[in-house]
Formats: structure tokens, C-alpha cells, sequence
């Protein structure tokens, strides 16, 4: 009887130590999201909220540049397009989510 009471504390303490070194195995892991999210994550989402403040933004006569390459000034902002003018009396209509980069005023004049 004194073996198997024995036995039955050896067998109860053991789970214990598969527990802690289950948790010792996986830190590494736990670790590298942590890593992921700090490197890869927050400055994406980052650059996320810039972009919609940059296309919040927009108003009538800034120089942009479009995700087809396009240079030109708006010359009309509605809720969800605006109007480009990329040369005299030529007007284009994009999506706002076109809209790549703000320019610098005058960037456009400086270049023809």
C-alpha cells in the first residue's frame, strides 16, 4: 500500500512539469507575433490612417499625383470623386481613392 501511494505522487507531479515546459515551448512563438506585430502590423496600419487623413484632406486646387501615374490639380472634390485637370481644359474624374500623393503647390507649373 505504501508503493502505491507513492506511485500516485509521483504520477500527480509530473503533469505540473509537462504544463511549465509546454509554456516554455511555445514563448518562442508568443515572442515572434509579438515581433510580427511591431515590425510589420502598427506600421502598416499606420501608414493606413495617414492615407485616409491624405484623402480627407484633399481640396480644390492641390496638385496630386494618381495611382496610374497622373500628375494634375483638382479642380472639383465631391464625397467620393474628385475632378483632375491634367492639362488646359482637359478635366479627368477620378475615385479619391485614386490619389497616391499631395504635391508641393507649384510643382506642376515648375515642370512644363
Amino acid at each position: 500500500m505504501n508503493l502505491i501511494s507513492v506511485a500516485h505522487a509521483q504520477g500527480a507531479a509530473a503533469p505540473a512539469a509537462s504544463t511549465e515546459s509546454t509554456l516554455v515551448s511555445l514563448l518562442p512563438i508568443i515572442v515572434m507575433f509579438v515581433i510580427l506585430y511591431f515590425i510589420m502590423l502598427r506600421p502598416q496600419m499606420k501608414k493606413q490612417k495617414e492615407l485616409r487623413a491624405m484623402l480627407a484632406a484633399l481640396s480644390k486646387g492641390d496638385e496630386v499625383v494618381t495611382t496610374g501615374g497622373m500628375v494634375g490639380k483638382i479642380t472639383k472634390v465631391g464625397e467620393n470623386y474628385i475632378t483632375l485637370e491634367v492639362a488646359a481644359n482637359i478635366e479627368v474624374q477620378l475615385q479619391r481613392s485614386a490619389v497616391t500623393m499631395v504635391l508641393p503647390k507649384g510643382t506642376i507649373k515648375s515642370a512644363a
